[in-house]
Formats: C-alpha cells, structure tokens, sequence
C-alpha cells in the first residue's frame, strides 16, 4: 500500500472502491458498483474474476506476469532433480525406518533402491518460453543441460534474454523425440488444453520425465497415467494435485507452491499496485487480460478523457465527430484494440462539456468513459 501516492485510501467496502487488489479471493458471483474501474490481481491466473462481465462493465483486469518467475523457476528446477533422484523416495524410506537402531548401516544397504541420474549432459525440452520458461531454460544451461526451447509466439523481449546456447525448435515434435525431460511453460488456453496427450506422449523418448508447473489442464491425464503405467514416461512431477494426479504412478505431486515464497508474493503484490495506480491516475494499461495495453504517458493538456468500447468500425470517427461539433481541439489521441475489445485515450485542449461526455456514452458499443483528468 506505501506505493500509493497521497490521496489514496483503503475501504472494505465494495461499493465504494474505484479499484480492487486480489489474491484468490472468489469474485465470480460479486455484484460490481459502477464506481468500479479495475481489479488488480496479484498473481498470473485470473479464473476467480469474471472477465467477461468486467468487461462489458468496462473494468479493466491487471494480472502481475513475472512478478512470480524465479519462485516458479526454483521450483522447477527443484522438480528436475526430484525426477532425476528420486529424493522424495529416499525421504519417505527414512521416515518409515526412523525408529531402527542401525538406521545408518540399513540406509547403505536400501539406498540403491532409489539411485537416479544426474542432468548434467542431458537434454532439456521447454515448452513456452515466456518470463518463466526463459529463466528455467537459462538455468538449465548454467547447470549443463543441452536445452531446446520452443514458442512460436515468443516475444522480442524474451529472445533477448535467452540464452545463446538455446537450441530454437522450428516445430514441437523436435523437442519431444529429442529431449530426456520435457518442461511445460503455457498459457491455459482452448488451444493449450490437454496439448499433452497420447498422441504427442508416443513422439516423446522412452523414459522420458515431463514436468508441469504451468496448468493441470495442459496435460491429459487419462493418457498420462497410461504413459506412466507402461514406462514410456518414466516420472511426472507436477504442482497441481488432482484426484487424479495423486494416484499415478511414478508421480510427484506438489501442492501448488510454485509461487508460494515470500518475494513472490511480495513481487506480485507491489507489480498489482502500480499497475493499478497508473490505471487510475494516467489512464494507462498495462498487463491487462481483458482490453489492450496503451501508453499514452502523462497528459500534458488541460484534459484526458478514457474510453473502453467494443472493437467496431467507426468507433473512433464518431469520438472525433462530437468533439468537432463541440469545438474540442483534439491533441493526441491513442487507440489500441484487443480481441472484441478496444481502448481509446483522448488528450484534449479543453475540459469536455457535460453534453458532449453524454454523446459519447451513448455510442452504441461504449462501455465506459472516464475522465482521467
């Protein structure tokens, strides 16, 4: 809260907020004022906010990606040895023969049982190579692993911060008959969903480890479990218990601590708060899931004026055709469109008139209009 300038306050009271900060807290069945402009998610996944509904309210809602990266990126790493070593067996072997007097002469005896391999050397496949997928790929590399990386959609940022040593995969197929351990780092999209399934599993190498630390819903877990059973997949480990996923074979199942550290959670709840008051004082968005991000800086002119409308034709013609009927200088102008969605920024010479503020609101695909300044 100390990121917030003078002026701010904080209420528990819905229907006097003009922002929200959220962890996990359920906000599905909430009745939203229309005082409302945005909600701040400090964490990446959002499926405790009704998108669709804020967006037809013109709320924006901010996620924090990235703020969470190195937590999730230890972790996986972490979980690249739990797959190499069976660590977790060798504990649970000590735990149950705690209560030996030669516990130390039966361990050297039992610890064969639960010998593993090293990575060094090994080859290391990831999937998505966003905030998280390019620190567990360069991470891997300063360890010694020969790492592939694949993302068709990778963005320029990313490229500049991975690693040279990277192997590009032109297709993921490469990547699964290639790679002894096969990490996932994608969205949780239609598209995404069950990407890991028996037709992609009998392309992979025998033996093969996969490690998901992204979405339980990546994976197809009928299919996963017959991988297991059979010995095609040798190791899964996952930060997502399922009733299903807790019953596999040869499986370790994490309680979803990818992000559970204390910077983490610290990372995410400072990234949440100034996405929010950069929303609120200048208008500007960035890492929304719902509209398009836009930078229209700092207004230097008398006024700004935010509108957030449906992605139509013509919607921009009609702003500028009130505001010239109204004798409004138009200083600058930003539009940005994502999906069904747009966002306008207007800087203006003038403050807008009532009248002319209520022409607007009425276009038809308008969903909000705000006077920033």
């Amino acid at each position: 809260m100390k990121k917030f300038r003078g002026g701010y306050s904080i209420t528990d009271k819905i229907e006097d907020a003009h922002g929200v900060l959220v962890r996990s807290a359920d906000m599905l069945a909430m009745d939203f004022p229309k005082s409302l402009r945005a909600i701040a998610r400090a964490g990446a996944g959002v499926n405790n906010i009704p998108l669709e509904k804020c967006s037809e309210m013109g709320i924006v809602v901010f996620n924090t990606p990235g703020a969470n990266a190195n937590g999730v990126k230890e972790l996986v790493i972490a979980g690249l040895l739990l797959a190499s070593r069976n660590i977790s067996g060798g504990i649970e072997w000590v735990r149950k023969n705690s209560g030996g007097e030669n516990i130390a002469k039966d361990a050297e005896k039992a610890k064969k049982a639960f010998a593993g391999r090293e990575i060094l050397g090994k080859k290391l496949g990831v999937i998505g190579l966003g905030a998280i997928g390019v620190m567990v790929a360069n991470t891997a590399i300063s360890l010694g692993m020969e790492v592939y990386g694949y993302d068709p959609y990778i963005s320029v940022g990313s490229a500049w911060n991975l690693k040279r040593d990277v192997h590009h995969s032109e297709n993921v197929d490469e990547l699964y008959e290639k790679c002894d351990y096969i990490t996932v780092h994608v969205p949780a999209t239609p598209s995404t969903r069950g990407m890991i399934d028996a037709e992609a599993l009998a392309k992979m190498k025998k033996g093969v480890k996969i490690l998901n630390f992204a979405r339980d819903t990546l994976v197809s877990e009928n299919d996963l479990a017959a991988a297991l059973e059979s010995g095609h997949v040798s190791v899964y480990v996952t930060d997502f218990p399922t009733a299903k996923s807790v019953k596999m074979k040869n499986a370790v199942v994490l309680p979803h601590l990818g992000a559970s550290t204390a910077e983490s959670e610290d990372n995410c709840a400072v990234m949440a708060a100034c996405e929010l008051q950069e929303y609120l004082d200048n208008g500007n968005i960035k890492h929304s899931v719902n509209y398009p991000d836009c930078d229209a800086g700092v207004c230097r002119t008398e006024s700004r004026i935010a509108c957030l409308h449906g992605n139509l034709p013509g919607m921009i013609s009609k702003f500028t055709a009130i505001m010239s009927e109204e004798d409004i200088n138009i200083a600058n102008l930003t539009n940005k469109s994502r999906d069904k969605y747009a966002y306008t920024v207007i800087d203006i010479d003038t403050r807008i008139t009532d009248e002319a503020l209520e022409r607007i609101r009425e276009i038809v695909g308008m969903h909000r209009v705000r006077i920033v300044k």
